[in-house]
């Protein structure tokens, strides 16, 4: 019987239990990551600033605990027994799975520097660009539980949906820097809007950067 690989439950010996639930702990908190800029960018728009700021904070701290695991898991894995290639993929994972959280908290950042109340068009298009990070990042987790279960199937479905999501995240960028541009903004609040919607659409990347290495872990398990 063709033995079955997966990325959370790759091997089930008592040694790795430890970096098992690391992992999982990783994927929460990157959710969250992205959760609490949604939280930020929701009391954005409704002028909330103590509320916006409260947010932001809880993105700077999620993103710092993610950090922490990260570090934890990469020096686990290099004294684990994992063969090289399992080793070097749940490595290679891990870090792009950090680098949602990273890009998450630079635009978290930067949202906490635009001070000017944006024109309605704008604050649409900003929060329309978050949905499609909170759509993505939740089918990516829903992805990796799946794939934590032999559920290829699903995985792989959730997969094609975060590939989808990407490619609206494309057009959505385009369309809110066309609102930014049409819009009467001082020059700071111009460059921070504008690198704001570079931010979105390249947190959308880094979902879909994950979602491609489940991708190859479930064709590689079947």
């Amino acid at each position: 019987m063709k033995e079955v690989r997966n990325i959370l439950g790759w091997l089930g010996m008592a040694e790795e239990q430890s970096i098992l639930q690391d992992a999982q702990k990783h994927v929460d908190e990157t959710y969250k990551t992205v959760t609490y800029f949604s939280e930020a960018v929701k009391m954005f728009i409704e002028s909330d600033l103590p509320g916006k700021l409260t947010a932001i904070e809880k993105v700077a701290k999620s993103e710092h605990q993610a950090d922490i695991l990260r570090s934890k898991m990469v020096s686990e894995l290099s004294e684990s027994l994992l063969l090289p290639p399992d080793r070097e993929d749940l490595m290679h994972f891990v870090k792009t799975l950090d680098k949602i959280a990273d890009w998450t908290n630079g635009a978290a950042r930067i949202l906490g520097f635009i001070e000017q109340k944006l024109p309605e068009a704008v604050l649409k298009n900003i929060s329309a660009a978050t949905d499609l990070i909170v759509t993505s990042v939740a089918k990516l987790k829903e992805g990796i539980q799946a794939l934590a279960k032999n559920d290829l199937k699903k995985a792989l479905a959730d997969c094609a949906e975060v590939d989808q999501i990407e490619h609206q995240a494309d057009d959505q960028k385009k369309i809110l820097i066309e609102s930014i541009i049409h819009a009467k903004l001082d020059p700071t609040s111009l460059l921070l809007s504008y690198q704001l919607a570079e931010y979105l659409e390249g947190v959308t990347d880094k979902i879909e950067d994950a979602a491609d290495f489940v991708k190859v872990v479930a064709i590689k398990s079947r």
